[in-house]
């Protein structure tokens, strides 16, 4: 149980507390269930973070590094399958040369310019947010971007006939969406209703943003598993946002 987190948690951040070097396509599959928890892992290091150091420093110079220490808490890995996805979806061309430019490791000039818009509505949002709810904030975020994934990964068919992605896809199976979905509304409940309506707008646009691309290629990538938790976290900080402003 506890080696399926540590791989999880391995493959997602930067965070290396076990020695893992080889992973079979099973042990891949069973870590997906603990992504949520991963998500609590970054979101617990970016909220302590905020508590202590926000009074200390510049709001705007504060918060920009935030986003900047989110990046490198995962090494970039949904930044760059969001830029790919990007490159890939909007190119105009045929469902599989977007899945070639999508593997192509060269960023275009559409990925770059929509994580540069990414970023740029991140680091509003949160600046925009006080500090008493803003390490709410930054805890839910990035829980319910990975539970995003977890939709993604097994309510969807993979694109490709091989990848890393295809293992997460092939071996976690509908028991690890059940279990990934309790431990989320456990870590996010308690924080109340501007939380849980974050939490239903972030699974329903995953349905939906999954769907849509399902009709382009015919299914997803582990490029687009990254965008989705990119765009789910943006869309959790917006409806925070507006649910803390409506004092719901």
């Amino acid at each position: 149980m506890m080696s399926d987190f540590f791989i999880a948690l391995q493959f997602l951040t930067r965070l290396h507390i076990v020695r893992q070097n080889t992973w079979s396509p099973e042990e891949f599959g069973s870590s997906v269930k603990y992504f949520p928890l991963v998500g609590a892992v970054i979101g617990s290091m970016l909220a302590v973070l905020d508590s202590v150091v926000n009074a200390y420093l510049p709001a705007h110079v504060w918060t920009a590094m935030l986003v900047v220490i989110g990046l490198v808490l995962t090494g970039g890995l949904h930044g760059d399958g969001f830029m790919d996805t990007f490159d890939g979806l909007f190119s105009g061309r045929t469902p599989q040369r977007m899945l070639e430019i999508m593997k192509d490791s060269r960023v275009g000039a559409n990925g770059v310019m929509a994580f540069g818009a990414l970023l740029l509505l991140k680091w509003s949002m949160l600046l925009d947010i006080d500090a008493y709810s803003r390490p709410i904030a930054l805890f839910i975020a990035p829980v319910i971007g990975r539970m995003a994934m977890v939709i993604g990964i097994t309510i969807f068919p993979y694109a490709r006939p091989e990848g890393i992605g295809k293992a997460f896809a092939q071996y976690a199976g509908k028991r690890a969406l059940y279990i990934a979905t309790v431990f989320t509304l456990l870590l996010i409940i308690p924080f109340g209703r501007a939380a849980v309506f974050s939490l239903v707008a972030g699974l329903v646009f995953a349905v939906l943003f999954g769907r849509y691309v399902t009709r382009i290629i015919g299914g997803l990538t582990g490029d687009i598993y990254g965008a989705i938790t990119e765009m789910t976290e943006a869309l959790t900080l917006f409806v925070f946002i507006i649910c803390i402003e409506m004092e719901l």
